[in-house]
């Protein structure tokens, strides 16, 4: 007969302790920790021994055989540019974002289009009911016979469910209501999460099958459950957005098969998601010109470059500490570039409020965005327009250097294409490559330099 022994588990990081504590050594948060039953016994089901039949046995790497399967594309580019070009057979992928973003639709509509390449897909449904997946179904005009739907939680029943079909893709929504029922904590706890997991990976690996998972967030942004689950598995995705716009970005913050922090945009229509194949051109849209503090930056995003506005706005201080917010900026970048603006270009911006936002709801945080960054906050703070077709890209140093930035010539292209007519540009990135027809490349060395081009 199997033991029972109790044990405390923190629901934030999976710390494991013999006596309850109220904070969590290993995450440091407070009230996270919550008694689990843990079944000892041998015969538990998954329990893995040396005399188990069929097991893998370890070979030289030059005798391995390898065999590249090639990626099955949707209809949505985007979604294959994310992913690194298409869905990559027995992969794992996990997609977390917020409530009511979009994540179950997206799905949704990768579920039919995969369906309909005349592959077998099984859509597991733990938090809506079959009648009500249909509903989505419909709206989304998804009517496709190879696609097939599911409401289960038990881990069991979907694993005999997917050895009986054999598809070759499979969605699971969402994780966190899956329950394996050997195991006594809720749906949704740290041990039911990795458990789950685990047992899809291994469906995953040893059937060839692509499985999706969605993943719930916290109110921090992150994927709920413990921090293991982004290690287990191949993919991970975020579905950013705001509630109130109708743009959606997918980017990818760890893949096997593909680039990092690769994005997709996405438009949210009636009738589902729309993909946007020109993203620069829909975030400069709306760009007033002529007005002080704001300046365009070519930012690459995994291996694309996208050109965002940056906007700024200075105003005196009516409090004794001077507010710094930013959205879509990292808050202490803003401050560091403040910090170089007063001590090397002489800004007095001590008593100055600044609230700084990348238009569009994109987040931004590689270094070639400083020097638009600066070139903002400055041109809020003289009420100095910069030129509509400028363009601002460079990374700014504690001395006030402007240093070199990585892909150079795709940025330049970017903004060629888009319209405008003059790129500053670190001047140890000149030479070497052809600048585009229409283009006048200024080099500047300090950010001092910077300014004094970019007021002209």
């Amino acid at each position: 007969m199997a033991k029972k022994k109790t044990k405390f588990m923190c629901q934030n990081c999976g710390y494991e302790s013999p006596k309850w504590m109220g904070r969590c050594p290993g995450c440091g948060e407070w009230n996270q920790m919550v008694e689990e039953v843990e079944i000892i016994g041998k015969g538990r089901k998954g329990s893995l021994s040396p005399s188990d039949e069929g097991r893998s046995k370890a070979e030289p790497i030059n005798a391995i055989q390898t065999e590249n399967e090639p990626r099955v594309e949707t209809k949505l580019k985007e979604f294959n540019r994310v992913l690194g070009g298409g869905v990559i057979p027995g992969s794992l992928v996990l997609i977390g974002g917020d409530p009511g973003i979009g994540k179950s639709t997206l799905l949704l509509q990768v579920s039919s289009q995969l369906a309909d390449t005349d592959k077998k897909v099984l859509y597991i449904s733990g938090e809506e009911s079959v009648k009500q997946t249909k509903l989505r179904a419909e709206r989304l005009n998804v009517s496709s016979p190879s696609l097939y739907i599911y409401a289960e939680t038990n881990l069991e029943l979907i694993h005999q469910t997917i050895s009986d079909l054999s598809p070759d893709f499979v969605v699971v929504d969402s994780i966190q209501t899956v329950y394996h029922p050997e195991i006594t904590s809720a749906p949704g706890s740290v041990s039911q999460v990795r458990e789950c997991t685990a047992e899809l990976m291994k469906i995953a690996k040893t059937k060839g099958i692509a499985i999706f998972i969605v993943g719930h967030v916290t109110k921090e942004g992150a994927i709920a459950g413990p921090r293991l689950l982004e290690h287990m598995v191949d993919t991970v995705l975020y579905f950013e957005g705001e509630r109130h716009h109708t743009y959606r970005i997918l980017r990818a913050v760890k893949n096997r098969f593909g680039s990092t922090n690769e994005i997709g945009i996405f438009e949210m229509k009636e009738f589902g998601l729309d993909e946007v194949e020109n993203p620069s051109e829909i975030f400069l849209e709306e760009r007033s010109k002529g007005s002080s503090g704001s300046t365009v930056v070519a930012s690459m995003e995994g291996t694309r470059p996208v050109l965002v506005e940056i906007q700024a706005l200075i105003s005196p201080t009516s409090y004794g500490n001077p507010r710094r917010m930013a959205t879509g900026i990292d808050h202490n970048r803003v401050s560091l570039l403040m910090a170089v603006l007063e001590k090397r270009v002489g800004l007095l911006l001590q008593n100055q409020d600044a609230y700084l936002k990348v238009a569009g709801g994109v987040k931004l945080d590689e270094p070639a965005i400083d020097l638009a960054i600066a070139v903002s906050i400055a041109s809020s703070f003289r009420d100095h327009p910069t030129r509509p077709a400028d363009c601002i890209i460079g990374e700014v140093g504690l001395t006030g250097e402007v240093r070199r930035v990585s892909r150079i010539e795709q940025r330049v292209q970017e903004a060629a294409k888009l319209g405008f007519t003059r790129v500053l540009v670190p001047d140890k990135n000149i030479g070497g490559w052809k600048v585009p027809e229409g283009i006048e490349l200024i080099g500047v060395a300090t950010v001092e330099e910077a300014l004094r081009q970019a007021f002209n």
